[in-house]
């Protein structure tokens, strides 16, 4: 394979046709649909791809029978083989297998084939052409064609709503099964990613755009998998922690990312990422997602302690907690405030905004009890959820006056 230099210090795959790419397919326990997929893509590949490839499905420690059939069908089938893991975790599994990867292209596809694989020599083609360093499908970007539920739509746009506002991120679509890297950028990117389940794509991404790397997405037609065992609130509340973890870690400079670029030859991170607007839009959309992260928890932990005490206590319990989070997520990241000067006015502040928002929710429930005894869960949440919406305007007026004022003294 001839390797050449482009004009960002990346490396351009010069003979296109001689290009290597291995898809990976992680598994865990997809035993009744293992065998039709990988027969599905392999067919694909060997009639469409112009590149050499090599199949491999990456067995997470499943407790069926995934490992026996994977086996059977690297024995049945040239390029296809199996690795199986002893840990559970879709995020390693693809770790291990680009890492020990020497394909010029690393992929993966979910085993459900949601995504119509006519766009995976798209996909791709970029890569192998040195025009991007990392390729993604996405079901939000125009052009695309997407069959699900109202529920996975909801939270797949609200999730890439709170990673635009708060880590500035400019792909449109983080978890749509369907990426390639370079693999020469793969190798260096993949030991920083500490995710090894579903955040593992999210992570992953972030890390490339903070780094300087070109992704290019690609509108995929995509059609929801009914039979899919993914916990989608469960995922959504580890996807919220991983975010949190990132945020830390980037504003920390725990995350290298800066050695990183250097090493790549882009420049010095700017001080905005394109497509995220600055000014006072750009700190309502940050305080914006760091508000929809905040109510999410609010609700999830209201409904939680509503099964062990009364209305006005779990509303008081939720309200306080998430306010404490709410305050110093909004410090950082939305205010560009750090360091521990004035975090004690900083949180009083909150806290005052928090007594606002208790005294509106507190009376819109005890005037809702007193005019419905017996409202439904349902409509204790909508009455809550207008309050908040009215204590939130509270909140970010307060703030812009106390963090606003505090992050302007430092410039």
């Amino acid at each position: 394979m001839t390797m050449t230099e482009d004009r960002r210090g990346g490396v351009r795959i010069s003979e296109a046709a001689r290009a290597t790419v291995e898809i990976v397919v992680p598994v865990y326990n997809e035993a009744a649909d293992l065998a039709r997929s990988v027969r599905r893509l392999v067919a694909f590949l060997d009639a469409c791809l112009p590149y050499a490839h090599l199949v491999t499905i990456a067995d997470n420690a499943s407790t069926d029978d995934t490992l026996a059939i994977g086996r059977a069908l690297a024995a049945e089938l040239d390029g296809v083989r199996v690795v199986h893991l002893e840990a559970k975790g879709r995020g390693g599994a693809l770790k291990k297998v680009w890492l020990a990867s020497d394909a010029d292209v690393v992929c993966y596809v979910d085993v459900d084939l949601s995504t119509d694989l006519a766009a995976l020599p798209v996909l791709l083609a970029p890569l192998v052409s040195g025009h991007s360093e990392v390729a993604i499908g996405t079901r939000l970007a125009v052009g695309s064609r997407v069959v699900r539920g109202p529920k996975r739509e909801f939270v797949s746009r609200a999730y890439n709503l709170i990673l635009k506002g708060a880590l500035r991120v400019s792909f449109s679509d983080a978890q749509c099964g369907f990426k390639a890297m370079r693999a020469d950028v793969a190798h260096r990117l993949l030991p920083l990613v500490e995710d090894t389940n579903w955040f593992f794509d999210t992570e992953l991404l972030v890390l490339a755009q903070r780094a300087g790397l070109r992704i290019h997405e690609v509108p995929v037609d995509w059609i929801d998998d009914p039979g899919s065992t993914v916990d989608v609130a469960a995922t959504a509340a580890e996807d919220l922690r991983g975010v949190w973890r990132l945020l830390r870690g980037l504003s920390s400079g725990r995350i290298p990312v800066a050695a990183i670029r250097a090493e790549l030859g882009r420049p010095a991170l700017p001080a905005a990422v394109p497509g995220v607007p600055a000014g006072l839009l750009g700190r309502l959309v940050r305080f914006a997602a760091v508000g929809v992260a905040s109510t999410l928890a609010y609700v999830g932990l209201y409904l939680l302690l509503r099964l062990m005490l009364d209305a006005q206590t779990a509303n008081l319990t939720a309200l306080a907690v998430t306010a404490v989070a709410n305050t110093a997520a909004n410090r950082v990241f939305t205010f560009g405030v750090r360091g521990r000067s004035g975090l004690l006015g900083h949180h009083a502040t909150g806290l005052a905004a928090f007594a606002v928002a208790l005294g509106l929710t507190s009376g819109s429930l005890a005037v809702l009890h007193q005019l419905a005894p017996d409202a439904a869960r349902w409509v204790e949440l909508l009455v809550l959820a207008v309050a908040n919406a009215v204590a939130t305007g509270v909140r970010f007026a307060a703030l812009t006056v106390v963090l606003g004022r505090r992050r302007a003294s430092h410039h």
